[in-house]
Order: structure tokens, then sequence, then C-alpha cells
């Protein structure tokens, strides 16, 4: 029998175990976990846990039966600190040894912290206990200042706003969300915030952040000063490497792997979820992605390959993730944030969906917005290398309008 140690116990870890089991897998699996509480789910952090509190059985990644059926040993509460590839040794905090026969580095990444100095008020999300320290600042008449206008920041807003709490939204950028979506996508989100009530500062930095006895004076890049009960930084995540520094691994924004997601010169070690830096074969490039979905079916993928290493398996993705924002389930499939793209449906009607094509006219990814039909028409577009137009064409055939002019 041979041993398995996961660092991290968040998706990508916890998946990756159920799946080795489901792979006939019998040896011993350790999960390590620098947090002393049971995995949970991380998306909903931002929404319902944050606007309603709960209890850990509602954001909980197993069941107790599915604990128990894991047969895995958990070390929690103490952070994984080096790595001995020559021992198979992961040695933790606490000090503790943990040998392996095969690893699985799952570390994720966290919130990138304030520059703006820590402290009462000033929050970041990544985590539960996070969250808890968050949601006392969504109190009625309260004021809510957020740096970042990504998926986090934007949702938060949406949760806050809910609460009767007064929030204003502040970007570099011209637009929500428009790293990922484009500048003239970014705007339609702009407006729909802006409608809900969200006060909304793009194109400008935080320059300062002061607190005073009435919580906290924030100057901007244009001179202009707001005034803030409370403040979110959401300006991105790092990933969580420092601890392989002198493992000798390749890292690069992430451990280094191969296709089948073997860290680079370690066949005995792969890594899964927001820390992999896998080359894939398929698109010829270097990707790392931080999405839910990623991490799930990454996981299938490693355990594959720990359990059948002569028959071992490149991991393809199309990239897909999810957002809540007020009453609009916003789904995100592919790559997107290309110049050539196509608006379908009405944003004022609550339903739309924007195409994004590459250089040879096929689909590369697509936003949806409350329309289910689209999103699974775009993903086996996405897939096949669909034309964007002819999706557009048929997609508008059921709204009954006519085609879309391409925006570029």
């Amino acid at each position: 029998m041979s041993t398995v140690v996961i660092v991290g116990a968040s998706v990508g870890g916890i998946k990756t175990a159920q799946a080795l089991r489901l792979e006939g897998f019998s040896g011993e699996i350790v999960l390590i976990d620098s947090e002393s509480v049971a995995a949970y789910d991380k998306p909903p952090l931002s929404k319902a846990y944050l606007k309603h509190g709960a209890v850990s059985d509602e954001i909980a990644l197993m069941t107790q039966d599915e604990i128990d059926g894991l047969d895995a040993r958990f070390e929690r509460g103490s952070a994984a600190q080096s790595l001995d590839v020559t021992s198979r040794t992961v040695t933790l905090e606490s000090g503790k040894v943990v040998p392996y026969d095969t690893l699985v580095i799952a570390t994720g990444s966290r919130a990138r912290r304030s520059p703006w100095g820590e402290g009462p008020g000033m929050h970041v999300l990544r985590t539960s206990a996070d969250a808890e320290r968050l949601r006392s600042e969504l109190a009625p008449g309260r004021r809510l200042l957020i740096v970042g206008a990504g998926f986090i920041g934007a949702e938060v807003a949406a949760t806050a706003l809910a609460h009767g709490v007064h929030v204003t939204m502040v970007d570099p950028l011209p637009a929500p969300m428009s790293r990922v979506l484009n500048e003239d996508v970014g705007n339609i989100f702009a407006a729909k915030h802006r409608r809900e009530g969200i006060e909304t500062v793009f194109g400008h930095t935080v320059a300062t952040v002061e607190r005073d006895s009435e919580g906290f004076v924030v100057e901007l890049s244009n001179g202009d000063t707001l005034r803030a009960d409370g403040v979110l930084v959401g300006i991105g995540a790092i990933v969580n490497t420092e601890w392989l520094e002198d493992s000798g691994l390749v890292l690069e924004n992430g451990v280094m792997c191969g296709p089948g997601l073997h860290a680079l010169g370690a066949d005995d070690i792969f890594a899964v979820g927001d820390v992999a830096r896998w080359k894939s074969n398929a698109r010829d490039e270097v990707l790392r992605l931080e999405h839910w979905t990623n991490a799930v079916d990454q996981a299938k993928t490693v355990a594959h390959n720990i359990v059948h290493p002569d028959d071992l398996v490149d991991y393809e993705t199309v990239e897909y993730v999810w957002s809540d924002q007020y009453d609009w389930k916003i789904q995100v499939v592919g790559r997107t944030g290309s110049s050539d793209f196509q608006l379908l449906g009405d944003p004022a009607a609550d339903r739309f969906a924007v195409l994004y094509s590459a250089e040879d006219g096929s689909l590369m990814g697509a936003v949806v917005v409350n329309w289910p039909r689209a999103l699974v028409s775009s993903r086996r577009a996405v897939a096949s290398r669909r034309s964007a137009s002819e999706l557009g064409v048929e997609l508008n055939a059921t709204l009954g309008t006519a085609p879309a002019s391409p925006q570029r």
C-alpha cells in the first residue's frame, strides 16, 4: 500500500481524495490543511454565506458520511512549511514530518493583502473567517468601500446593497470585470450596478486610506475624498507556493506542470487547482486558472494518473465560472475579452449573451446572463469550435430578433 499526501483541503484537495477512491485507490490518504475547521466550499462566501450566515453543514464540502467513507487522515490547523523531494517528506509548521509516496499540491491561493494597512474595518475575503468579519459591516446605513471591481468585489457589492449598506466601488479600470470581459462588455455590468444603487468610481486608484474617529478617509488618485465605515480590498490573489521555494520544484506564478499535471521533473508530485500552472498541448500554451470547476476537473485527471501510471491522460478544459449579482445569474464559458464580439438579447430585459470570436471566426468564449439555452449552446460551440456568427443567428432565432451585428 502507498500513501498519497494532499497538501490543501479545499475543493481541489478534497475532490482529489474523493476521485482517488472512485478510481479504486486503496492506500492511505493524508490531507493537510492550515485551517482548523472542516473543509468548506468558498463560492458562497461572497453570496449567501456573507448575506445570511450559515452553519458549517451548509457550506461543507463533505457530509460526515462522506468523510467517513473517504477513510482519510486529516492533519488540520498546521500549514505545510517545507518539502523535501529527496526524502519524500512534508514538514508542517508544528514540526511534524509527514512522509509520502505520492504528493498532491493543492494549496491554492490567498487574497492579496491591503497595501494601506490592516486592522478593524479593513477586510479581504478568502476564508469563512474573513466572511464572518466582513458580515459585521453589513448593517443598514453603514458605508462600505470596495477596492476592486472583479467578480468578488462585484458580488460583495450586490450582497451588501441588499442589507441596506451604502456601497462605493472603486477600480482603476474603466468598468467592472473588464479584465476578463473587455471594457465594452464591462460597461453593461457597470450600468447594472448603478441602476441598483451602487456608487461607482472607475478609472481611478486609491492613493491613501486613513483611519479617524468616524471610520476611514479614502483619497483617490484624482484628489477626491470618500468616507467609509469599512473597506473591502479585492485586488487579486497570490498563489501559496512560498513553502516550496527550497524544494527544487519549478515555480512560476504556481507549480509548473506537464500536460498530465505532474510537477516538472517530479513524477511523484502533482498539482491541482489555483496553484497548478500546466502546459496545454491542445492550445500549445501554459495556463493557470482560478476556477472552482477547473479544480474539480483537475482532481479527476490527477487521481486517474496516480492510479493508472501506465495510462496517463492530459488535462484539457473549457473554462467555466459563474457569478450571482442581484437578479443576474452570470455564467462565463471559454476565453472571453476579445474585442470581436456580438451582443444577443437585451440587458435591460435581464436576459442576454455576449459571444466572443476567435481570429478564425469560431466561438472562443461567451458571457451568458439568465439564459440557460444560450449557455448550453455556447459550451458546446466552444468545445467544437463552431462559428460564432452561426451560433448568434441560431440564438437570435429563439428570441425572434434579427441577427446581431458584430462589434469591434
